[in-house]
């Protein structure tokens, strides 16, 4: 257990933050879903307003510091990719 008042500050920090970081995780994944469901349904402008609304929450996860850079690249990709084949 904690013994320093550093520790214990650390520690209620910690929670603090994975509270907010966990926030930013599921509201990303959230707009993922969203934009994944649009796309399973074929409705290609819907698909490309939910792709749009994606990209600027990737990228902030990035920025915040909660996605790798890599994977919300690949994501975006992805949905990309799955968008241009129901031309």
């Amino acid at each position: 257990m904690a013994n320093t008042p550093q520790a214990k500050k650390r520690i209620r920090r910690n929670d603090r933050r994975a509270e907010i970081n966990g926030a930013r995780v599921s509201r990303i994944r959230t707009f993922v879903k969203k934009a994944e469901s649009a796309l399973e349904a074929g409705d290609k402008p819907a698909a490309a307003a939910a792709l749009a609304a994606v990209q600027p929450e990737l990228a902030r996860g990035v920025a915040k510091g909660v996605l790798h850079k890599n994977t919300a690249s690949r994501k975006f990709s992805r949905l990309t990719k799955r968008l241009v084949a129901l031309a």
